[in-house]
């Protein structure tokens, strides 16, 4: 099943591809630029929709759901958040089909049926949804207003890679309003946290949180926090992002409230949202070369049994093996019986490899003769015999170990890949070589943040919020730094 996979050493981005298809996570569809989630990449997506809706509303957030198309006019109300979507947008100009008087059996766009004023297929949500704010906030009461949407939205890429940068995707979009600007940056850090914690507790992917400098901030937003991690080849991956609008988009849209004091002012906003990149960061932070490796918790299978038999044997090995399926299952965790007579067991080992099941039992009637089973953990390839008779806790333990190294694994990977560097030299030398994240001072201009990036094609990931003020000098120019940066090439 894997064998032929290419190696993560020879060619990532091949290896990442090729893995993405045969685990049967997604494929590209007859639409260029998009993609086809297939159904167990689906329900990997469908845990991490559960896990963080589950969260949001934690946090006193409720879902909604707003117009795909947005007016052209309402779009452009915002002028930096226009103009930063701009070149991505998909636009609707006709709303009529009609049969092709030259071609027999095919059809046209009716050019009569030209919209009066054009459409733009969502590329983000802000304009459509300030603009219905409006009517919904009139007074202090009225606040906070905390929304979330899921939706798919539609980004022109040109150059696009399964999961990670694909023309549609789906994602989650968090839109709040707030009285004080106070409350809106203390919702901003907040959904930021929730992000962090989604990520390192279910994703098993440590993140580093911080903010954008103002040449990679949301278009139209006051302040950009994101979550940052680090893949295996050593790019960096933006996870989530939380912004703080200020009151942006509540002047361009003219969402007011009156205040308990009588007065009116424009509300504060923010707005967050992670994506099926997440999907992406998944498989290129944990997986090796023979396959998917999945952090048990998003896991849609994360018990694979698989019944050792000869011929005739089959019904029995089913119904002894059926006791410890029921307590498994009863304890919450998702178990597959592999029980096809269509492939032999070393084949079903591999496919499950493939797929990343975290735990793998093999049973047969020696071995329940004998009162154990053998069990193999897909993080580090172990085997190991264990009692039947206590393999229900046996294996609750084991996942929640699973998912606690993949998560070690993945930390120390970032700790032996993060560089502080003070030259130049230095800088560009540990990006061709130990790759990561490089901590470096900069002197805080847009200039040295272009010059750099056209130079190494490295981008300030963020402004770590755990990383402390240190004087310095930029390692680019010499002139007076406070604090470090975190620098990597990205996807």
């Amino acid at each position: 099943m894997s064998k032929s996979l290419p190696k993560r050493s020879e060619d990532y981005s091949l290896w990442y591809n090729e893995l993405v298809k045969r685990a049967g996570l997604a494929e590209n569809s007859a639409v260029r630029g998009c993609m086809v989630i297939k159904p167990y990449g689906y329900a990997i997506w469908e845990k991490m929709q559960r896990t963080l809706d589950d969260m949001f509303k934690r946090t006193g957030h409720e879902n909604a759901y707003f117009p795909l198309f947005v007016p052209k006019s309402l779009f452009e109300a915002e002028e930096k958040n226009a103009e930063g979507f701009a070149k991505e947008c998909a636009v609707v100009t006709h709303y009529r089909l009609q049969t092709d008087p030259d071609r027999p059996g095919k059809l046209r766009v009716d050019p009569n049926a030209k919209l009066e004023e054009e459409l733009i297929v969502r590329p983000t949500s802000e304009a459509i949804i300030w603009s219905t704010y409006k009517g919904w906030i009139q007074s202090y009461r009225d606040l906070p207003l905390l929304i979330n949407q899921w939706a798919n939205v539609v980004r022109w890429e040109m150059r696009t890679r399964l999961f990670l940068r694909t023309a549609e995707f789906l994602w989650q979009e968090g839109h709040t309003a707030h009285a004080t600007e106070g409350e809106a940056v203390a919702e901003t850090r907040q959904m930021l946290d929730v992000y962090a914690q989604f990520a390192e507790e279910w994703m098993a992917l440590p993140v580093v949180k911080g903010v954008k400098t103002e040449n990679e901030r949301f278009a139209g937003a006051v302040d950009t926090y994101c979550i940052e991690g680090l893949m295996q080849d050593g790019k960096a991956l933006q996870a989530g992002t939380s912004h703080f609008l200020g009151q942006n988009f509540a002047k361009a849209f003219d969402v007011q409230f009156q205040t308990k004091e009588g007065g009116l002012e424009h509300v504060w906003g923010t707005s967050w949202g992670v994506s099926t990149r997440l999907m992406g960061a998944l498989v290129m932070a944990h997986s090796d070369d023979e396959g998917l490796v999945l952090p048990p918790k998003l896991a849609p299978i994360q018990v694979v049994i698989v019944p050792i038999y000869k011929t005739g044997q089959l019904e029995e090995v089913m119904e002894r093996i059926r006791p410890m399926q029921m307590g498994l299952i009863a304890r919450g965790i998702s178990v597959k019986v592999d029980d096809r007579d269509t492939e032999r067991p070393g084949f079903k080992f591999a496919e499950w490899e493939l797929k990343g099941v975290p735990v793998r039992i093999a049973v047969g009637l020696r071995d329940l003769e004998a009162g154990t089973v053998e069990v193999a953990r897909r993080d580090t390839k172990e085997k190991m015999t264990l009692p039947l008779a206590d393999i229900v806790n046996s294996v609750d333990q084991l996942l929640a170990d699973i998912q606690q190294n993949i998560y070690q694994r993945a930390l120390r990977f970032r700790e032996t890949h993060t560089t502080r560097v003070e030259s130049y030299e230095e800088f560009k030398q540990v990006l061709d070589t130990t790759a990561g994240f490089v901590l470096a001072h900069y002197d805080g201009t847009s200039e040295t943040e272009e010059r750099i990036k056209e130079e190494t094609k490295a981008t300030i990931r963020c402004l770590a919020l755990n990383e402390p003020d240190e004087d310095g000098v930029c390692m680019l120019t010499g002139k007076p730094s406070v604090r470090r940066a975190y620098f990597a090439r990205a996807y």
